[in-house]
């Protein structure tokens, strides 16, 4: 296995080139010199001079004269608050072109930039506020975030949604409706909703999700609320980019405690009963306090908070100001220790190792041994000639002895 992971970092790596280099990115210049420790926009980490010239230099040719003026009008609107440069730079950073992907990173790099800049003045704490939002579905989400999101923006917040729609297994399609169901939210200017189609991706939470996010907080959204579909796993997924994780959950479910997993009820930093109205308000204290005793069972996740159990009701509005109090207060205690910076430093780290997973499959999915093989190799799994381990263990060593 060692031998295997020299081979594929041999076959990923480039040896650094050598001379000082001074690359002009989107309308700012970095310089880099071999020897000498830079820093990557947005991360504060202090990376070797070479190594950085080189993956920056190899990643990004010269930018064409055309480019460069699409990347500056999307950097200049996108800064100035302007949706229609907002929605257009999440496209280019949502596209599958190997051309316009680079291109993407170029403008991430000046939009952290910014962003740090941001934060600078500030303190060093983070400007916006992430917050994901999760559920299975019939808990009200959309319904939810619509009120929630016309009371902030009734506060001067400016307010973002990322919601992810569930795509067809079969077409590929994507209903994305949650823009549809908050007109509302949809028609206010402080306001940007963006469906986004799962793609496949598990829990729905694609993989340009974070890089959203960043676009989004560079356009002056102090508060971003991402919206998963709620089918298990996007609950990990989405607590791995975002401040705070508020679980959703309806007041007539048969036995809630059993239908949700221990660990994504660990993971919740808020947890909001909802559609508390009507016949349901008794189901709903009886659910409110189910969870509250589950709670104190669990482990803590933060020394600065204990995870919370609400009730509200996007129909009559009751509760929804306690919610934000309760999303205040959160965020309060964890910038004044410190682990709200921590988490986020930490949550970059999860997301470039989920980028370098999908990006080394993606290579050894297309590497000319592996295509050749990989059809006769299937076949033998299906008929049973072969088990699916000792498949996987050629393929691995065909990919590593080309390499």
């Amino acid at each position: 296995m060692r031998r295997l992971g020299v081979r594929l970092l041999r076959h990923f790596y480039r040896p650094p080139l050598t001379g000082h280099r001074l690359l002009h990115q989107g309308g700012f210049l970095t310089g880099y010199l071999p020897g000498h420790s830079s820093v990557i926009p947005g991360s504060g980490c202090h990376i070797h001079g070479s190594v950085s010239s080189t993956a920056v230099s190899q990643h990004i040719q010269a930018l064409s004269g055309p480019e460069q003026r699409l990347l500056d009008k999307l950097y200049d609107g996108l800064i100035s608050g302007q949706r229609a440069s907002l929605a257009e730079s999440i496209t280019l950073v949502e596209t599958q072109h190997p051309r316009k992907k680079e291109l993407a990173q170029v403008l991430l790099q000046k939009v952290l930039v910014f962003r740090r800049e941001q934060e600078s003045r500030n303190g060093g704490k983070p400007v916006a506020f992430r917050v994901g939002l999760s559920g299975p579905p019939g808990a009200g989400k959309s319904s939810f975030i619509e009120v929630v999101g016309k009371m902030l923006t009734g506060l001067g917040h400016k307010v973002a949604v990322l919601a992810v729609d569930p795509s067809s297994c079969t077409s590929g399609g994507s209903l994305l409706g949650d823009k549809t169901r908050m007109t509302e939210l949809s028609r206010d200017m402080n306001a940007f909703i963006r469906p986004s189609p799962a793609s496949g991706t598990l829990g729905g939470v694609t993989r340009t999700t974070n890089e959203a996010i960043v676009l989004c907080e560079g356009a002056g959204y102090d508060i971003v609320l991402v919206e998963t579909v709620g089918v298990g796993q996007s609950e990990f997924a989405v607590a791995d980019m975002v401040d705070m994780f508020v679980l959703l959950i309806p007041p007539a479910g048969g036995d809630e405690l059993q239908g949700i997993k221990r660990g994504i009820i660990e993971r919740a930093d808020l947890v909001v009963v909802t559609k508390s109205d009507g016949d349901l308000v008794v189901p709903a204290r009886r659910i409110q306090t189910e969870y509250t005793s589950a709670l104190k069972l669990l482990r803590r996740q933060t020394k600065s908070w204990n995870a919370k159990v609400v009730r509200a009701s996007a129909h009559t509005f009751e509760g929804i100001p306690e919610v934000w109090a309760k999303m205040e207060a959160y965020r309060a205690a964890m910038l004044s220790s410190g682990e709200l910076q921590g988490r986020r430093r930490a949550q970059q780290k999860v997301w470039m190792w989920s980028l370098i997973q999908e990006n080394v499959l993606w290579h050894f999915q297309n590497h000319p041994a592996v295509r050749g093989t990989l059809p006769h190799l299937e076949q033998k799994v299906t008929r049973g000639e072969i088990s699916p381990g000792l498949a996987a263990d050629l393929l691995l060593k065909s990919f590593s002895e080309s390499s």
